[in-house]
Formats: C-alpha cells, sequence, structure tokens
C-alpha cells in the first residue's frame, strides 16, 4: 500500500485514501484513476483495514477528470482506448461497491464530476458545509449516466432527485445535498476531521461480518424479487448468527460491557503474533 499518486495511511483499523493534490482541486489523473482502482480491490484483503476513509486535501474532495491530463489528451485517440479508460473509471467504482467494508467519505470541499460518483459510491458521506456538490456531465456534453452514477443516485437519493441531479448538472448546496439525502451529515468545516473520526472508530470497531453482510445485501436486494430478498435475508442472517461477534454481543449485553467485536476480526490476531 504505497500509492504514488494520493496519501495513504493507517491506523485502529482505518485506511484513509486522501487525494493530495490541491493545486489542481485533487482531479484525478489517467494514474490516480488506475491506483485507486488497484487500491480498493487490494483492501478487501487487507486484515488490518476495517474501514475506509476517503478524502481530500485543500479546498476540494475532488473535482473530476484533469482538463489537461485526460479530458485533452482524449480527444485525438482510437475509439477503444476512449473506451479502456470509461470502463477503467466503471471499475473504480464497482471495486468500491464490492469491498465489503464500510467507506466513509468524508467531503471536505467542493466535489463534482467523478468526484461525486466517488462520493456516492461510499457507503456513508460526511461533508463540510463548503462541500458543494454536482454531477455536471450533462454541462460538458456527455451522459449523466457516468461511471455508475445513474445505478447510484437512485438508490440514493429516489428517481427525482438523480434526474435532476443528473440532468441539470447545477451545483446544490451541502444543506440541499443534506436534504435529498445524498450527504448523512454535515458540519461546520472545522469540525470535519473530527466528526469523519468519530464516525470511522465506529464503523472500524463494528461487527465485521454484519457490516459485511448488510454491504453485500444493499447491494443485491435492489434487483431482487420479494420472495428472494426474504430468502436471501433468511439465509444471511443464519450466517451471521453462526459468528462469534453474535455470541460476544450476547455475552457483553449479560456482563453489561461494550462488545468487542475487533477480537473475532482476522486481522486481530496477526496484530498480536
Amino acid at each position: 500500500m504505497n500509492p504514488k499518486t494520493f496519501r495513504y495511511t493507517e491506523a485502529d483499523g482505518v485506511g484513509t485514501i486522501r487525494l493530495d493534490r490541491p493545486e489542481r482541486l485533487n482531479a484525478l489523473t489517467f494514474d490516480s484513476y488506475a491506483e485507486l482502482t488497484q487500491t480498493f480491490a487490494a483492501l478487501g484483503k487487507r486484515d488490518s483495514v476495517r474501514c475506509v476513509v476517503v478524502t481530500g486535501t485543500g479546498r476540494a474532495f475532488c473535482t473530476g477528470g484533469d482538463v489537461l491530463d485526460i479530458i485533452g489528451r482524449l480527444f485525438d485517440v482510437p475509439v477503444a482506448d476512449v473506451h479502456a479508460f470509461t470502463r477503467m473509471t466503471c471499475k473504480l467504482i464497482e471495486n468500491m461497491r464490492k469491498l465489503e467494508k464500510p467507506i466513509l467519505a468524508s467531503l471536505n470541499g467542493t466535489t463534482c464530476g467523478a468526484g461525486a460518483v466517488i462520493a456516492a459510491a461510499a457507503d456513508l458521506r460526511i461533508a463540510a458545509e463548503s462541500a458543494k456538490i454536482a454531477f455536471l456531465f450533462t454541462k460538458v456534453g456527455l451522459c449523466g449516466a457516468d461511471m455508475g452514477a445513474a445505478w447510484l443516485l437512485p438508490r440514493i437519493v429516489g428517481l427525482s432527485n438523480a434526474t435532476e441531479l443528473l440532468m441539470l448538472g447545477d451545483f446544490i448546496s451541502a444543506q440541499r445535498a443534506h436534504e435529498v439525502g445524498l450527504y448523512n451529515k454535515v458540519v461546520p468545516d472545522a469540525e470535519l476531521a473530527a466528526a469523519t473520526a468519530e464516525w470511522a472508530r465506529k464503523l472500524a470497531s463494528g461487527p465485521s461480518l454484519g457490516l459485511a453482510a448488510t454491504k453485500r445485501m444493499l447491494n443485491a436486494e435492489a434487483s431482487m424479487p420479494l420472495e428472494a430478498a426474504m430468502s436471501a435475508e433468511a439465509w444471511i442472517q443464519a450466517e451471521c448468527m453462526a459468528h462469534p461477534d453474535y455470541r460476544e454481543a450476547y455475552q457483553a449485553f449479560v456482563e453489561k460491557r461494550a462488545p468487542n467485536f475487533v477480537q473475532n476480526w482476522p486481522g486481530a490476531a496477526k496484530a498480536h503474533a
């Protein structure tokens, strides 16, 4: 975990991805797209990480693809190369959704384009008051269905709000994003780091299988008929009841203490080896 295009740190079960090109408002390059895609795939097998935070440095979370590095370079290349690039950007979002660990987007400022879709692909979004957001693809002549935005947004904010965000492409304030359900929480800019750390701590100390199964079912059940969803939930809950976390929660209740789910995480034994 030694990326060249962004910063990565780990502490207490939380892996933090920090986009760090403040002079370019954390715009993405071909290389950073590729590294992010690879990193989210690798995090699935990293036992030391139980929760992932994605954030940015400076005035922006992420303003999408770099105009000079990406957009300007894609005009005169073969169609096959353009498609290879768009497929890679979609693979980034696919890897985020397939990662069965909670992803928390900590939106420190302006969020737009690909940055907005990365935020939407996270499981939870906590934003600074300055974190306006736009899915501005139609503003530049593209389809609003970019990098999975048309799959993600209706599930988060409903079809009507998703249609508005994707067709108009306008910036909305952090408060408006919270009102429509896109942001889970909005805090003053100065409080974002502390609020993010609190949520990350809660997620990292939570039941690993229970959180993974919750994300898996949220991904899957939107396209299931009722009977299939009920069958899937009965099966997955039975699996969770056989996991040590379930007994630990019971023992903690009986003993009037907080449960220690981290002891049952695969990385716990390695950490104390």
